[in-house]
């Protein structure tokens, strides 16, 4: 099933006035990332044109359309209003012509405006696309910035954790998922997580129950989403497994078809794991940085054996 966002939301998050907009618009969905200044499209061209994608118009058609008399101006927009494009937004707050009001109404078509000049309007819109129609995979799990790095905790029920995760935010970290982790691909080489709004900022900790992280430490210590730059799994510990101690294996996985930095913490009476993701945390940003303790170890010791 495709992705989509209701135009309803990106008429809400982008602040858009309704020019034009009937009760039924809400049901709109938006399917396309990809936007398009109908410049070509006012002067007749409708090859290869997209009819899954917002309108935005501006200074440049503006100037255009006001070269014509109202007949051939109401022509030439009932011909773009007419292809069932989603809807049609007007920039930098200027006033529509009669004939774009006329036209939406009979047409059925959204027809919006923004404050924002076109260009930085296109850009906040593609970026805020992007993100709500990225290919999207929902993981049990917690998501915390720690030192800047988000870190998507994993791990059977019961191990420990929201636990691990209530105690980093207690040391200044922030949350921003517990429970239930929606991972969106919003490019090539980035995925964000960000947390269903139902059970956004809430933590569930066994025996207590659910807590409001953002009431109990402050605004500051949650966060709407994360870059996911390292993925932790916790397990109880098997004295049988062997554990790496070196580090010098490059551990990943796979999200979304982008590789992401993997370690696998055993979990045992006496660990302080609050500690240890930080410290992994810590150690994933140097390794970014180009600094890798652990070969940095190895070739210090084995260099002089040899």
């Amino acid at each position: 099933m495709a992705i989509t966002v209701k135009l309803s939301k990106i008429i809400e998050e982008l602040s858009l006035e309704k020019l034009y907009y009937a009760e039924e618009h809400d049901n709109i969905k938006i399917e396309s990332a990809d936007i398009n200044r109908p410049g070509l499209q006012l002067a007749g061209f409708f090859e290869y044109f997209g009819v899954d994608r917002i309108q935005i118009i501006g200074k440049v058609e503006m100037t255009y359309l006001a070269k014509f008399d109202s007949e051939s101006r109401y022509k030439s927009l009932l011909a773009l209003f007419s292809t069932g494009v989603p809807c049609v937004i007007l920039a930098r707050g200027m006033e529509p012509f009669p004939e774009m009001l006329q036209v939406a109404k009979a047409c059925n078509i959204p027809f919006l405006r923004t404050a924002e000049d076109t260009s930085r309007f296109s850009s906040s819109l593609i970026a805020y696309l992007n993100v709500e129609l990225a290919p999207m995979e929902t993981m049990h799990g917690e998501l915390v910035e720690v030192y800047g790095e988000g870190v998507l905790i994993l791990g059977e029920s019961g191990v420990g954790k929201s636990e691990a995760a209530l105690e980093l935010v207690k040391r200044g970290h922030r949350l921003v998922a517990d429970d239930l982790v929606e991972v969106r691909r919003v490019s090539s080489k980035t995925l964000v997580g960000t947390a269903p709004e139902i059970i956004r900022h809430f933590i569930e900790i066994r025996g207590i129950g659910i807590l409001d992280v953002k009431y109990l430490y402050g605004v500051g210590s949650v966060k709407m989403t994360e870059s996911i730059n390292l993925v932790i799994n916790m397990e109880f510990w098997n004295p049988k497994k062997h554990y790496e101690r070196l580090g010098t294996e490059e551990l990943t996985t796979e999200i979304l078809g982008i590789t992401v930095p993997y370690l696998t913490i055993p979990v045992k009476p006496g660990r302080n794991l609050a500690v240890i993701i930080e410290v992994a945390a810590m150690n994933n940003r140097q390794k970014k940085m180009g600094y890798n303790a652990a070969q940095a170890f190895t070739q210090k010791n084995f260099g002089k054996q040899s």
